[in-house]
């Protein structure tokens, strides 16, 4: 069995980087037991120089496929192998087909952490029955809070098309305003297919922005394009702007009830926000392809693990809630524990 080594991506969030090698560790086995065959051995943590890594086995070793897979660890910063006491670069290959600032260029109160929006994405990701075509297939993404536009985004770098809802407009303006400017700084092909209000029997529903884009001229010439389509409108009106059945991700990053409350027709603005996955997660799953995947986060000091996981299952969602799975729980700060449910829509 070869062994190898993942090189921790420094973060900017202290808190985080604290974090980051278990996750890393648990993530890791969740990639190997998805797409890897289950050929991942003991995933441990070694300090070479002074550094800590993830390292682990693999049965066979890892050839070009298995790098260019794991390249998009959320947190792989460099992956090495292990040739005596020496290690050896490998090669890796990401997805990502935009400058990275795309990620990292907007800074506001409450934004989440890059990596770890891309951990979500990529658990639930894994979770699908598609995780085997992660190097090939275009998903189709909905972040139904989506806020200013962390997970559309980490869509978009992936190639993926993106979709989100957001009851607050101020956020949709943001995003709308920050994605416009960005594509044309960057000289990115792209055609705004629909900007405005939504109407329906002569009434105002929500606002709409979606755009098309393409990575490079020869796709935009040869008409493969990325689609954004972003709806301002709350939640549980996901149904009147996506068809059912139409988006293979469902990724979610709940309020944590301490800058953020949750929103509900019922109820208004609460803390705790079960409230909001009562309401929500029915219509969520509707749009959700059979053999597609739901992952949400949110602040387990507001709302227990097992609750949360009773609303995926009521809503008819096999819940993953063994092994790795269960390893995700971290701190955020004093008064955010912060813990990630992935759910599967049986085929």
């Amino acid at each position: 069995m070869e062994r190898y080594g993942v090189l921790i991506l420094p973060s900017s969030n202290r808190v985080y980087a604290g974090a980051s090698v278990e996750l890393t560790r648990a993530e890791l086995k969740i990639f190997g037991d998805s797409v890897l065959g289950g050929r991942i051995g003991a995933v441990e943590t070694t300090t070479v120089g002074g550094v800590d890594y993830v390292t682990f086995g693999v049965d066979g070793g890892l050839d070009e496929r298995d790098a260019a897979v794991l390249g998009n660890l959320s947190s792989a910063y460099a992956l090495f192998e292990f040739v005596g006491d020496l290690l050896r670069p490998v090669p890796l290959t990401r997805l990502d087909r935009f400058d990275d600032d795309l990620i990292t260029i907007q800074k506001y109160p409450g934004k989440t952490n890059e990596q770890f929006t891309k951990l979500l994405l990529n658990l639930t990701l894994l979770a699908s029955d598609w995780s085997g075509e992660l190097l090939t297939r275009r998903f189709r993404v909905l972040d139904p809070l989506c806020g200013r536009g962390t997970t559309l985004n980490q869509a978009m770098m992936y190639g993926f098309d993106a979709a989100g809802l957001d009851r607050d407009g101020k956020d949709f303006e943001a995003y709308q305003a920050f994605l416009t400017t960005w594509l044309k700084r960057k000289r990115i092909k792209h055609r705004v297919r629909e900007s405005g209000p939504v109407r329906r029997e002569r009434k105002v529903v929500g606002r709409r922005f979606r755009v098309e884009v393409a990575a490079s001229k020869e796709e935009h010439k040869a008409g493969d394009v990325q689609t954004v389509d972003v709806v301002s409108a709350d939640t549980t009106r996901v149904g009147e702007f996506f068809r059912p059945e139409s988006v293979d991700l469902v990724v979610a990053d709940a309020p944590y009830g301490v800058q953020h409350g949750s929103r509900t027709a019922e109820q208004g603005l609460v803390r705790d926000p079960l409230a909001l996955l009562a309401a929500a997660v029915p219509g969520w799953v509707r749009v959700l392809r059979p053999g597609g995947a739901l992952g949400i986060s949110w602040n387990t000091n507001v709302a227990r693990r097992e609750a949360a996981a009773e609303h995926l299952a009521a809503a008819g969602l096999t819940v993953l809630d063994d092994g790795s799975w269960q390893a995700l729980a971290h701190r955020v700060d004093q008064a955010i524990v912060r813990d990630i449910l992935v759910a599967r829509r049986p085929a």
